[in-house]
């Protein structure tokens, strides 16, 4: 199967192309186009001459493609959920679940796609003011450049290109190398639902060339972007006046206090650190345990993590699969071996099979190792002990990373105190930071990033605020 660009509304023939292979099997499963300067270029001026029309469409017929995208989407759900199987080694059954979020993604877009408006300000409230009416509006930035990763190649391309249409906005899109198939899926859903030609163009390519030269253009009016700090520092120094939303993932971490129901919220938090094999921005990588209840949590996790299937991702019954590439693997148990050299102990799992990584959970880890201060990206968790939820605070704020953190706990002054001091962008009190629905704002602070996403937070991001004055004398 050989895929091809998609710009100004054409399936384009590349260049040059790149085989595209299953991080489970190994085996081929397209040709994928590897888009050059020039046709990155192209994209761009499409998105360009599209811009005033998108600019000058009104809202209701933004809204109106937004939600035929979410019902072709919904039609034709199974089909997605296994393309983001087979190119991203997610299990079948997440898939289905991160469909089923793109889908509401896209209508709360198409919701807010009505909802984008101004204020009147009152000019006489200062001297000088009298006789003067003002009210502001907002405008689209023009074009977004949308960089996607490869970890939720549907919804999180949805949180870019969402908020980008219903604000206005043409996009030019580059999907992570790993997962375009996602992307040129979500091109052909948009065609069809009626998205005006340049609209929304798609380049799929190296990073170096097609990347870049999104974020260095002068045309493109905002670069949001999801993945590793180290680049999300080049883009937002490459990227000149223009914005940048950067959501540059985290090391998440968990307070369990005294009186947590432990039976309870143990299946709940193996979920959070091995959906997806842990390639989660919000995974729970750290978790401190009150030491009242450290012992049976530990007990209780690990007799559950036991019972996770590892295997093919088309298989329904399977909970992990193969890691994104065995590059990662190979990094994973370093990191993994590094933790035992400083004292960690092996509660379950720390070995590889094959391309996959069996679920690891790491007891007494030193905060100076790899999986404790940097962000594992892989089924990797670590249970510490702690003396009280005070101690629990400063170890989690003990991070470059602050995206979002949790604590569960029957104390509501714990959980005040713990959600004003935590240094994060979101603090979820009785559940895992994991947890995220489409419409709430997010993002974080340090290096987790700069801006918000959330539907209706990501289209203030992509719309300029302008101030209009009118003297009555």
């Amino acid at each position: 199967m050989r895929k091809k660009l998609f710009i100004a509304g054409k399936w384009v023939e590349a260049r040059a192309y790149a085989t595209l292979f299953s991080p489970y099997s190994g085996d081929p499963i397209a040709e994928i186009p590897a888009a050059s300067v020039d046709e990155a270029d192209r994209a761009i001026e499409a998105a360009c001459e599209a811009k005033a029309e998108m600019a000058g469409m009104p809202a209701h017929r933004r809204s109106a493609i937004l939600y035929s995208l979410s019902r072709l989407l919904e039609e034709r759900a199974d089909e997605a959920a296994r393309l983001i199987a087979a190119e991203a080694a997610k299990p079948v059954k997440i898939a289905r679940t991160e469909v089923e979020r793109t889908i509401q993604t896209y209508r709360f877009s198409a919701e807010e796609a009505k909802r984008i408006r101004g204020k009147t300000v009152p000019m006489d409230a200062a001297p000088g003011g009298e006789g003067r009416i003002a009210y502001t509006v907002r405008e689209p930035v023009g074009v977004v450049g949308a960089i996607a990763p490869f970890n939720f190649p549907m919804n999180l391309v949805a949180h870019k290109v969402g908020p980008a249409i219903a604000s206005g906005n043409a996009v030019v899109l580059k999907p992570a190398s790993q997962t375009p198939l996602s992307a040129f899926f979500l091109g052909e859903l948009l065609e069809e639902a009626g998205l005006p030609p340049g609209a929304l163009n798609i380049v799929t390519g190296s990073g170096a060339r097609v990347g870049n030269r999104i974020v260095q253009d002068d045309r493109v009016g905002l670069v949001t972007f999801t993945g590793s700090p180290s680049v999300g520092m080049a883009i937002r120094s490459r990227a000149g006046w223009k914005r940048v939303i950067l959501e540059l993932g985290s090391n998440a971490a968990l307070i369990v206090d005294k009186d947590a129901d432990v039976a309870k919220i143990v299946p709940r938090c193996v979920q959070g650190a091995f959906s997806y094999q842990g390639q989660i921005c919000i995974s729970l990588q750290r978790i401190y345990v009150h030491e009242a209840v450290y012992e049976t949590f530990v007990s209780e996790f690990v007799e559950a993590v036991s019972r996770l299937r590892i295997g093919d991702p088309l298989d329904p019954d399977v909970d992990l699969s193969a890691m994104i590439s065995s590059e990662e693997v190979g990094r994973s148990v370093e990191w993994i071996e590094e933790a035992v050299t400083r004292g960690a102990r092996v509660a379950c799992g720390g070995k590889s099979e094959g391309r996959c990584l069996q679920p690891t959970v790491l007891l007494e880890v030193d905060p100076a190792c790899k999986v404790s201060c940097q962000e594992a990206f892989a089924p990797i968790v670590l249970i510490n002990r702690i003396r009280d939820a005070q101690e629990g605070v400063e170890r989690v704020n003990d991070s470059r990373y602050g995206l979002q953190a949790g604590i569960y706990t029957e104390n509501l002054r714990t959980a005040l105190d713990a959600a004003e001091r935590l240094r994060v962008g979101g603090v979820i009190v009785n559940d895992i930071p994991t947890f995220r629905v489409d419409h709430m704002p997010y993002g974080g602070v340090k290096e987790s990033g700069l801006g918000r996403e959330g539907v209706e937070y990501a289209v203030r991001e992509m719309t300029e605020l302008k101030l209009v004055v009118f003297n009555r004398h």
